[in-house]
């Protein structure tokens, strides 16, 4: 069920699992090492661009009620949203652009612009979601609390709802962001007593998140409307249209790098006592990236390389697409995976592992040890688990070639797999 000892899954031995996180060390100390006005001169950039886009939609809706002035003026704005959101908010937080000690540009005081509190998001993502990657249990971030994507998470007739609620979840991303850290599953539960710590701690983070919910609403939906006076109702269709654009992106691009064939989940046992060398590990296996060109990086917060931002989170996220020359080359030297596909593809593979799931295990045909969403190193019980060297090429063969192996094992007939 899921992967227990990453080692075993990946073909790797312990030395060779701290090999590889010596060699991720140094790719960090070299980025660091090298970070300097080039990186500085290009967040200043992505902001001033990002204000200009702003600025100029907001501009442009004054003249909303004429068609094509709303159609610009809404895709500016959600242009400009987009931006600030995943190449700017989500980087910036993550601690990125701190080595500048530029007070506007540090984690500690950015504020984005939607409805989650920074201090609530830098909690269940910068922590939760980082540290424990694609964990059973201790990641939130594995369906959100809503959706089931995975056969290692126990089917209840809640999960045929599977397909409708991620479609209201994309449409309303940012407030599924908001709510994340008020943990509601546990009040449902009852877990959180009337007078107890854990009711008033939660009493606490409620009023912040509805704080910063109501700051937002009455931003985007009452202040600038009535800033634009007779364009107020097309300036809030606009604004809406804008919000709608930024949550299902978001949402596409994130599931993308955590949810199609090939981001494996793992077990609480799995990280007992965790090395930094399989914590890298993890995070390899764990993460998935989108190809594309210089524009699709851009406008994903370069979350196109998931895998990188998931190695190196505070890293500058410009230097993600150099980094990830690097991170192939070690995948090919340790014989390893590096999941990637276009937007379509990882974003289809994705709904299908949603659409599939809405129904019980018992109607699936392949295991947790051995499906397209999840695995284990179980999967490779019958087959060697370490290493081998090619005796003629003297490439090394692992977990690459294992699962190049299984998979044409597994497009015969005899044995689909769903």
């Amino acid at each position: 069920m899921a992967i227990s000892d990453v080692k075993e899954y990946a073909h790797l031995t312990e030395a060779d699992v701290e090999a590889l996180g010596a060699e991720f060390d140094a790719i960090r100390r070299e980025i660091e090492a090298s970070r300097g006005e080039r990186d500085a001169k290009y967040i200043r950039n992505v902001i001033r661009l990002q204000r200009v886009l702003e600025i100029g939609g907001r501009v442009v809706l004054f003249a909303s009620p004429v068609r094509a002035a709303w159609l610009a003026g809404a895709a500016l704005l959600s242009t400009a949203k987009i931006i600030e959101n995943m190449e700017i908010g989500h980087n910036v937080m993550h601690g990125q652009w701190d080595w500048m000690n530029d007070p506007e540009i540090h984690s500690s005081s950015w504020e984005w612009d939607n409805t989650g509190a920074a201090k609530h998001w830098k909690h269940t993502h910068n922590y939760l979601h980082h540290k424990y990657t694609n964990v059973l249990g201790m990641d939130d971030d594995i369906g959100y609390g809503l959706l089931r994507v995975t056969r290692d998470q126990r089917w209840k007739p809640f999960n045929l709802g599977n397909p409708v609620y991620n479609l209201i979840l994309q449409l309303f991303f940012e407030y599924g962001v908001a709510i994340q850290h008020l943990e509601l599953g546990k009040l449902a539960a009852g877990r959180y007593k009337p007078g107890t710590a854990g009711r008033a701690e939660f009493e606490r983070k409620r009023s912040e998140a509805l704080a910063k919910m109501g700051k937002q609403i009455l931003k985007d939906y009452v202040v600038f409307p009535a800033l634009t006076g007779p364009a107020f109702f097309s300036t809030l269709t606009a604004n809406l249209a804008a919000n709608a654009v930024r949550n299902v992106w978001s949402n596409a691009v994130i599931f993308c790098g955590h949810f199609p064939d090939g981001a494996e989940k793992f077990t609480k046992d799995d990280i007992d006592g965790e090395t930094k060398g399989q914590w890298y590990l993890r995070q390899m296996l764990g993460s998935a990236n989108i190809s594309g060109g210089p524009v699709m990086h851009f406008m994903t917060g370069n979350l196109s390389h998931q895998i990188e931002h998931h190695l190196f989170p505070d890293l500058p996220s410009n230097r993600y697409a150099d980094i990830a020359v690097r991170v192939r080359e070690l995948a090919d030297k340790y014989d390893l995976p590096y999941t990637t596909g276009s937007l379509p593809v990882q974003y289809f593979k994705a709904w299908r592992t949603i659409l599939k799931l809405a129904l019980p295990n018992k109607y699936l045909r392949a295991t947790t040890d051995d499906a397209p969403e999840t695995a284990s190193e179980r999967k490779f019980r019958d087959r060697a688990t370490t290493a081998t060297v090619d005796p003629v090429t003297g490439k090394r063969r692992g977990l690459r070639t294992a699962l190049a192996n299984g998979r044409r094992r597994f497009r015969s007939p005899a044995s689909p797999r769903l």
